[in-house]
């Protein structure tokens, strides 16, 4: 009986990449990690939401991966700090203050907020499909004004209730170290 050698060799970053059939088929926006120019992108493009509110939504899905999937995203620019190493225990209380955030913005912006981030952000669905889903009974391009629109708002609310939430930490770090 014949037996294999299996050696393994390491994924790199550009196999990880999307494959070649879904390159055709879709538009992707930055270098890496790439993703599919949809939403966010579309209405940056048009002027309907401000650059901070993009940046909002790129911290969102980046903290809803990390607390759901247990992964973190890194681009190719990025440099690991050699001062910090995470342990087994201090990895999922980072993993925690992530869940951390996306629960504080699910109950500050609604369930409705959070399910319409989720479709735009993590399943990347098109302002159409999004529109089907949410309202059936209306017509297509109707929908699809609609959803465009509340995720501008929504977006642009994020982006001021994360700023709203740094300024109150600022002030609490202040406050704390008067007090000592």
């Amino acid at each position: 009986m014949k037996t294999r050698n299996h050696t393994s060799t390491p994924t790199t970053f550009s196999e990880n990449g999307p494959t070649p059939e879904r390159r055709a088929r879709s538009e992707f926006v930055g270098t890496a990690p790439a993703r599919v120019l949809r939403t966010v992108q579309s209405l940056l493009q048009a002027g309907d939401i401000t650059q901070p509110a993009a940046d909002a939504a790129e911290r969102w899905y980046r903290d809803y991966v990390f607390g759901y999937c247990d992964y973190v995203e890194f681009s190719e620019q990025h440099r690991p700090s050699t001062l910090t190493r995470h342990d087994a225990v201090s990895w999922q209380l980072v993993r925690a203050r992530a869940m951390a955030r996306i629960t504080e913005a699910r109950e500050a912006l609604g369930l409705c907020a959070h399910q319409r981030l989720r479709m735009m952000l993590v399943d990347e669905l098109s302002f159409r499909a999004m529109g089907e889903a949410l309202f059936p009974t209306i017509s297509a391009s109707s929908s699809q004004r609609k959803i465009a629109a509340q995720c501008a708002l929504l977006l642009e609310q994020l982006a001021a209730r994360e700023d709203a939430a740094r300024k109150a930490a600022k002030a609490a770090r202040s406050t704390k170290n008067t007090i000592r």
